[in-house]
């Protein structure tokens, strides 16, 4: 299980096949697991790298706060310890905001940009902050499994996700819980809004048509970007590379091939 020194703390990482480096951020309460429908076929044209954030998976879980930008100079130390000049980068939710500041704080670093279900913001922190603090609130009281059990009827509704829910919950309840608090707070009062204008690599922007938050609001900020364009997944929700990895990896794919 290679691990490897990054801001002082012991990042988990993975790196499978050859070419130029592609690297896979995952979400808020997972891991280098997310991205197991992406690997295989990637990793025929590319170099991936996938890696757990700080707090989650098999990464160090020292004390917090967290933050956005802290995650993304995380990602910096570590490509640099992998000799990694620049890569593809992408990012679905939590880890689309670490994408997003990773972009913004080293550009020479960032060959492309893929968001998945993410948004530069979380909004005005004090109405995003009751649902941060309900979140906490069921894992403080309830545990790790409950908030699993919590979330995946939403990701995964269909009678034949079945078997993704029980996935889901079964590695969500395996989160440290101190560390889960301080990533879910991680995102209060970020906000790169007003940083995107200064995006310039080319962009594409992955928004499940179910996701927590719609079209539009993808659809807003990818009019910010320079060199942004917006692929909307139909019939999925939050966890689109999960549930649909077949039209993810195509859209995803065929950005890439453009920019190779």
């Amino acid at each position: 299980m290679p691990k490897i020194q990054s801001n002082n703390i012991n990042l988990y990482y993975e790196m499978h096949g050859e070419g130029q480096p592609l690297v896979f951020i995952h979400g808020l309460g997972s891991s280098t697991r997310d991205w197991e429908s992406q690997v295989p076929e990637f990793s025929k044209s590319y170099q991936v790298i996938t890696f757990d954030l700080r707090g989650q998976g098999q990464s160090d879980k020292p004390a917090g706060p967290y933050s956005v930008p802290m995650f993304a100079d995380d990602l910096s130390c570590l490509l640099q310890a992998l000799a990694v000049a620049s890569a593809h980068i992408v990012g679905i939710s939590l880890g689309g905001a670490v994408a997003f500041q990773f972009a913004i704080d080293y550009p020479t670093m960032v060959k492309t940009l893929t968001i998945v279900n993410s948004a530069p913001t979380l909004g005005d922190p004090e109405q995003a902050k009751p649902e941060v603090e309900r979140r906490v609130g069921i894992v403080q009281q309830l545990g790790m499994r409950a908030m699993g059990q919590a979330l995946a009827p939403n990701l995964f509704p269909k009678p034949e996700h079945a078997a993704l829910r029980e996935t889901f919950i079964e590695r969500w309840a395996e989160n440290d819980p101190r560390a889960y608090i301080e990533a879910t707070r991680s995102m209060l009062g970020w906000n790169v809004v007003g940083k995107l204008g200064s995006i310039q690599c080319p962009t594409l922007i992955i928004a499940a048509d179910q996701d927590y938050s719609p079209v539009a609001v993808k659809e807003a900020y990818v009019k910010l970007m320079p060199n942004a364009q917006l692929v909307v997944i139909p019939d999925s929700r939050h966890a689109t590379p999960i549930e649909h990895p077949a039209e993810f990896n195509a859209a995803l794919a065929k950005f890439l091939a453009g920019h190779s």
